[in-house]
């Protein structure tokens, strides 16, 4: 009796250990087919290797990225056979090198505070109070021109600051607090020097040579690639320059990975400042006399040089190396312009058209520029 219930037990709990088995076994094998025809599906969907990029998509990229160089070759080519006898002299060259000088400085002096997202609207009133107080220290104060070029380089920082501290302490919009400060600026030229002209008859030589050409290198050339260098070091391979960038491109977001947003902004400015007074300086020693109405008909050159120049080499962003070309791409274009015989108020026409330009092709640059880091995200 016991024998037998014992047998009949142990057969049911065989019978049931074979349902569990066969149940696992079952679940195993579902499991296994989902997950094959996951894989399928996936497989089916998407191709087994990403197709590379055509032709013509790979030219498109490098004509974004390279474009102003072909630009900038095809305006020398064009004028230089229009105008085979001046257009390419030492002579033309020279004075667009020395002349464009000063709009190069300013465009990196707009530049900075862009990569954070701000404006300077004072930049072209600032260079035309520095080159009024450079000269006017020297004739007016008997300042040594490195005495006077010091003290306004100093107040070129200060302005700067300054500016930055209406921005980020202040709150203030940027394009309202700098355009006020320009402003200021123009109403301390024409109190410096009563509204008149301040003529430099005896500046000292060494002064004058600031401006001077070398051989064939005209050196306010010269000055403007040492002040590119330093700064593409600083913009592409120092934290610093990635920091900015990143802060233009989101500030909420760079303070919460722990960036002091105000520093860097305010960093920026002040940098600015200094970029100002130092175009002021040469300004000085180009023209060799203090004209307080100087100055302003920079501004549009400089935001157009450096909008445009955010459209190619790294495009979507401004750079140094960009910005130079699109002041040489400028520059030449209008000079060209000029030696066919446009009238002189042909510049404002281009100048105004350059930064509409600019702008569109800048926003496009970074539309572009987000779409493609979407896309490799993905």
């Amino acid at each position: 009796m016991n024998s037998t219930s014992g047998n009949g037990i142990e057969q049911r709990g065989s019978g049931a250990a074979g349902k569990a088995s066969d149940n696992g076994t079952s679940r195993d094998s579902r499991v296994t087919r989902d997950a094959q025809d996951t894989r399928e599906t996936r497989a089916a969907r998407e191709p087994a290797h990403k197709p590379p990029p055509g032709a013509a998509k790979r030219f498109a990229d490098l004509f974004a990225n390279y474009g102003l160089i072909v630009v900038f070759a095809l305006v020398l080519i064009v004028f230089a056979s229009l105008r085979p006898d001046t257009f390419l002299s030492s002579g033309n060259i020279g004075n667009l090198l020395t002349s464009q000088s000063v709009t190069a400085l300013l465009a990196f002096a707009v530049m900075l505070p862009l990569a954070t997202g701000r404006f300077d609207l004072s930049v072209g009133y600032h260079v035309g109070m520095a080159q009024v107080l450079v000269i006017g220290f020297q004739v007016n104060d008997a300042m040594s021109w490195p005495v006077a070029a010091a003290l306004v380089i100093a107040i070129g920082i200060v302005v700067g600051l300054i500016n930055g501290i209406l921005v980020t302490k202040f709150k203030i919009d940027s394009f309202i607090a700098t355009m006020g400060m320009g402003s200021l600026l123009y109403g301390v030229s024409n109190w410096y020097t009563g509204g008149q002209q301040i003529a430099g008859f005896n500046l000292p030589d060494s002064f004058a040579n600031l401006s001077q050409v070398v051989g064939y290198v005209p050196l306010p050339a010269v000055y403007v690639a040492v002040v590119a260098l330093v700064l593409w070091v600083v913009l592409e391979r120092l934290p610093v320059g990635r920091s900015l960038y990143v802060i233009g491109s989101n500030a909420r977001a760079a303070e919460l990975s722990g960036l002091r947003t105000g520093r860097y902004i305010g960093g920026a400015f002040a940098a600015s400042g200094l970029l100002c007074a130092v175009a002021g300086v040469l300004l000085g020693s180009i023209l060799r006399s203090g004209t307080p109405s100087v100055g302003a008909e920079y501004l549009l050159p400089a935001f157009a040089g450096s909008l445009l120049g955010a459209t190619s080499i790294r495009p979507g962003r401004v750079n140094v190396g960009g910005t130079v070309l699109a002041i040489l791409i400028v520059a030449f274009s209008f000079s060209g312009v000029q030696q066919l015989g446009a009238p002189f108020y042909v510049e404002y026409f281009f100048n105004g058209g350059i930064l509409i330009v600019a702008v569109a092709l800048s926003v496009y640059a970074a539309i572009r520029r987000r779409k493609a880091a979407v896309k490799a995200s993905r």
